[in-house]
């Protein structure tokens, strides 16, 4: 079974250079990447229409943001990632996420340069670090591509 590295992919800076870390590392150990965009459930909003709206923008964001992860995963390391955009609760997400795929050997998570690491890196650092059925590897999000490229 192929080594998998998840990746939970947002926006930040620190998420690009776990993205970075988790294909170098797949593309050095022959192993795969598996990235994982979630999509906040919205509050809940009076008018179902516009509910619907905002989910489903939301859910575009992530569409993007994950091709856009891909692309570079795919012409920086000649990784081709499995991609998966899920709703909800970024802890459940994420642990639903590990009970489901026995082949991912890491969760590569990326760490907020300053202050607080950030909710993801917080809870699976800290709370379930002893349960996990997997590493958990944190990415400061204060290294530059070439101490990834070296590290990893």
């Amino acid at each position: 079974m192929k080594r998998t590295y998840l990746v939970v992919v947002d926006e930040s800076r620190e998420a690009e250079g776990a993205l970075l870390f988790a294909a170098r590392r797949a593309a050095k150990t022959g192993g795969g990447v598996h990235v994982l965009a979630l999509v906040p459930k919205p509050e809940f909003v009076q008018w179902g229409a516009v509910q619907a709206t905002m989910e489903a923008e939301a859910r575009a964001r992530a569409e993007a943001l994950v091709v856009g992860a891909a692309g570079t995963l795919m012409s920086e390391a000649g990784v081709h990632p499995a991609i998966t955009v899920k709703t909800g609760d970024p802890v459940a997400a994420v642990k639903a996420m590990l009970a489901e795929e026995t082949s991912i050997a890491a969760l590569v998570l990326g760490a907020a340069p300053k202050g607080s690491p950030g909710p993801l890196v917080a809870y699976f650092a800290g709370q379930d670090s002893g349960s996990l059925p997997c590493p958990v590897m944190i990415i400061p999000g204060g290294l530059d591509r070439d101490t990834i490229e070296r590290l990893s």
